[in-house]
């Protein structure tokens, strides 16, 4: 479960989120709204990447402001650019060193990375140059180096944001098929048909909340 109560945030002076209250247990949850809408800032509250001005966020009961290590071990974070998480030359050298502080050996640390990577579409390339891949199985790498933690929540910011539409279909095929709760902002709304939940965010504010098509159908109407 995961909690915004009476969250408001201020960027510069400026409200970015006013009073957003929400509850979300749903398996699949999806952030949309307009550039400067507050979604982003909203999902990255979720592992205290920013902290709410007013208002408390919860994690299963955890706040990320006063336990940010326990909320992180729980809530993998995926980036839109995922050069900006690749840290290894390899792309299992880089999915074992997400590994690093578990106390494994490093015959397990690679075991593991070449299993995730195998079960999410990167199977056999365990030894390839990570910034030789490419967009699409970038991004894949970037999410197999939060999956090898097996976290609880997985929360992506516009993930597909620089990917065609083959690998955009592919990498949220890959996130519906997660155990995780995956909660994802996107401008991609033609791919969240099959989404739990829909939340729209206009000026800092939440206007819609509802499955899929009518959410989507409100926030068509709002951008015109």
């Amino acid at each position: 479960m995961i909690e915004f109560e009476a969250v408001g945030h201020d960027y510069g002076g400026h409200p970015v989120l006013d009073h957003v209250d929400l509850r979300l247990a749903e398996q699949r949850v999806a952030f949309v709204g307009a550039n400067g809408s507050g979604k982003s800032t909203l999902a990255r509250m979720v592992n205290g990447l920013v902290h709410p001005t007013r208002g408390r966020v919860l994690v299963d009961g955890v706040d990320p402001v006063r336990d940010g290590r326990t909320v992180r071990r729980r809530v993998g974070f995926v980036f839109t650019h995922p050069d900006s998480q690749i840290v290894m030359p390899t792309a299992g050298e880089d999915v074992a060193f997400s590994l690093r502080k578990q106390g494994l050996s490093k015959r397990e640390r690679q075991r593991r990375a070449a299993e995730v990577l195998a079960r999410h579409g990167l199977d056999g390339y365990a030894e390839h140059p990570a910034h030789q891949l490419s967009g699409g199985q970038k991004q894949l790498l970037a999410l197999c180096s939060m999956l090898v933690l097996e976290p609880d929540v997985l929360v992506c910011d516009e993930p597909t944001t620089l990917l065609d539409l083959r690998n955009k279909r592919h990498f949220v095929e890959v996130l519906e098929g997660l155990p995780q709760q995956v909660v994802l902002v996107t401008h991609d709304l033609d791919l969240l048909d099959r989404f739990d939940r829909v939340v729209v965010l206009d000026g800092g504010k939440v206007v819609a909340d509802d499955a899929p098509a009518p959410a989507l159908a409100h926030y068509r109407e709002l951008i015109g």
